[in-house]
């Protein structure tokens, strides 16, 4: 869901569920702003926050044990959405319409349960750089940069070539302009050439009839020239149409050549790979909710045993098995006696381990996924492309080769009529006189001058194409350095996305950190502050740049002397605020509040109840809807115009 299509914030928000968790049946309802659970353990505060999760699209969500299948309904306003719960086997199947399409970055940095894993981040000495980095899929952004490198690559390679015919065009149209003055010297030469021919038959006309064969050759010999000239125009008419379709034909294969053929059998791997990595993301969905839900009920056990499971776990005297409300043991589920609470949250912590690994298979999986479609459709498109200009260009290259058999032909038509006026020529001057001499040298030199013409006119219009290609190719230039101007800016903001989200997330940690303990004023601390820090790894053959956060704890002697110390000195207390104001960060730097406006907290028993609604006060501040899970005593300590929900 995008900010545009947030709903109105003033709205009331009603949360119908049914068989989540501990819950049977409960309805709610939410206002703006910040909303307290307020009640002891094991009255389905969790457990409705996991369902408020689940409607607003996390996976993180267990059916109730004794239930096959569950709802919860999210309205707020007229917008409803709806998530369903349906026991298969030893997994638990999602549906329905939940607010949100893809819940990462909520999971993550929005729904801050105990099990948040930002949360537990800090005290587990998580690598913090990755879980913050998560949601940034640098792979895609590292494989954009790569495709636009290679880009901006072929355009500079095509702008030096652009750069190279530029310093041809002078030479060029240098030589144009010779040809043009030799062209308008010859043409000129040829009409006086042709006026002088005019002359010397007027002088001969009135023997004309005293010499009826030489007349007859002399009008063959002019018809032999008018139907020459005639060919000669449609060479020329031919040879623009040719122009015209071997410029087409280039411009086709140049585009011809920027796609490459598609590989059928390329297409057909990549389907097989896809029904692999599915069938494989199915199976990871199937462990992973598994996973969640022994870790959910587990999590319940340990806040409290209800009513129920514990009249289920009765001895045979009728009495509650000792220990049940002990504060370090609790009632296992299986068999009834009394664990070590320690014991439970040890596993507990290899399971969540478990899962989070599972997770960032899945991730990967999905990013692999859909990389191969969008090369399947690269692919498919690129074929279409590919298959439409070959059609194209087939259809340009049958007409070239049409054009040029019609060209052959007439200048075999135009060699057998330069031949035919050689000929009568021939014939002409064995009927001459002295006079019909002159008019033949008159003919010979006006066909010597037409062809010096001809070829004058040929070598201009070669220069001319070629200047024309250049011109055409340089109007390209503009555009090419443009686009080129284009792929640098988007590589320079590709390039610096990782970095500035980076540099963001700490900065926004240690600001809000500051603020924090300042509100907070735990003794001996003087600061919780993150370090960005680069060092160079070796991977495979290279050596590259690593990026880490640094976590630093400054504490002060009783004397005032500052010194650093380690994670693991930190009070419970300490850890938990540091471990929510990190993931505060998260929900700044990646913008979580632009698509899921609620931010949910639980688990606060280890911070004091005057710390408690201090930083209730201060995280209200950055979330429309704040809903926040806490003990009778500590939620007396809030501000009285928040609202209470105490019966769920």
């Amino acid at each position: 869901m995008t900010s545009a299509q947030t709903p109105d914030t003033n709205l009331a928000i009603d949360v119908h569920v049914e068989n989540v968790g501990g819950i049977s049946e409960s309805d709610v309802t939410l206002h703006p702003g910040v909303t307290v659970l307020a009640g002891r353990n094991a009255t389905n505060r969790t457990s409705f926050l996991q369902a408020l999760m689940a409607a607003l699209g996390s996976e993180h969500v267990s059916l109730k044990g004794d239930a096959d299948s569950g709802q919860v309904d999210l309205s707020i306003g007229p917008e409803h959405y709806t998530r369903t719960l349906e026991r298969t086997g030893t997994t638990t199947r999602t549906g329905g319409d939940p607010y949100l399409a893809d819940p990462e970055l909520a999971d993550l940095f929005a729904f801050l349960l105990e099990s948040n894993e930002a949360r537990r981040a800090v005290a587990r000495g998580d690598d913090l750089r990755e879980l913050i980095m998560r949601p940034v899929d640098t792979a895609a952004i590292n494989s954009q940069i790569e495709r636009l490198e290679a880009e901006k690559r072929d355009l500079d390679e095509e702008l030096d070539r652009l750069e190279q015919l530029s310093d041809r065009l002078p030479g060029l149209e240098e030589r144009r302009g010779k040809l043009e003055g030799r062209i308008e010297e010859t043409e000129a030469e040829l009409d006086a050439a042709r006026e002088e021919l005019e002359t010397a038959d007027a002088s001969v006309q009135r023997s004309r009839e005293e010499k009826n064969t030489l007349d007859q050759k002399l009008d063959a010999l002019g018809d032999a020239r008018d139907e020459l000239e005639s060919v000669r125009y449609d060479i020329e008419t031919e040879r623009e149409s040719l122009d015209s379709l071997r410029a087409d034909r280039d411009d086709l294969a140049s585009e011809l050549d920027a796609t490459d053929e598609a590989d059928r059998a390329d297409v057909t791997e990549i389907e097989a790979e896809l029904d692999r990595l599915r069938e494989r993301r199915q199976g990871l969905d199937s462990t992973i909710k598994q996973l969640q839900s022994v870790i959910q009920f587990n999590e319940e056990m340990l806040e409290g045993t209800n009513e129920e499971i514990a009249r289920a776990l009765r001895d045979d005297e009728g009495t509650v098995t000792d220990g049940l409300l002990a504060d370090s043991t609790v009632v296992c589920w299986t068999c009834g006696t009394d664990v070590d609470s320690d014991q439970i949250e040890a596993t507990l912590d290899r399971l969540r381990d478990l899962r989070q690994e599972k997770m960032s298979e899945r991730r990967s999986l999905k990013g692999e996924i859909s990389e191969q479609q969008s090369h399947r459709d690269e692919i498919e498109s690129a074929a279409r492309e590919h298959e439409q200009l070959e059609r194209r260009l087939t259809g340009v290259e049958d007409e070239i080769e049409r054009r040029e058999a019609k060209i052959e032909r007439l200048q075999e038509r135009r060699t057998e009529l330069q031949e035919r006026v050689t000929d009568l020529e021939t014939e002409v001057e064995s009927l001459e006189d002295e006079t019909y001499s002159e008019v033949l040298d008159h003919h010979k030199d006006v066909n010597r001058r037409e062809f010096e013409l001809d070829r004058l006119r040929d070598e201009k219009r070669d220069v001319e194409t070629e200047i024309e290609e250049i011109e055409r190719r340089l109007d390209e230039r503009a555009d090419l350095e443009d686009e080129r101007e284009a792929i640098t800016e988007e590589l320079a903001d590709l390039r610096t996305r990782i970095d500035r989200t980076e540099r963001e997330a700490v900065e926004e940690f240690n600001e809000h950190m500051d603020e924090v303990l300042s509100l907070l004023e735990y003794e001996n601390i003087d600061r919780i502050w993150i370090e960005r820090t680069e060092t160079k790894v070796r991977e495979g053959r290279r050596r590259v740049t690593r990026t880490a956060f640094d976590l630093h704890i400054v504490r002060s002697t009783a004397e005032g002397t500052a010194y650093e110390d380690t994670v693991d000195h930190l009070s419970e207390s300490e850890r938990e605020v540091t471990g929510l104001v990190f993931a505060l960060a998260g929900y700044l730097v990646h913008e979580v509040y632009e698509t899921c406006p609620f931010l949910l907290v639980d688990s606060l028993e280890a911070i004091d109840s005057s710390r408690i609604a201090t930083l209730v006060d201060y995280f209200a501040s950055f979330a429309d809807n704040l809903v926040v899970a806490l003990l009778p005593e500590d939620a007396q300590a809030l501000d009285d115009d928040y609202r209470r929900v105490t019966d769920i």
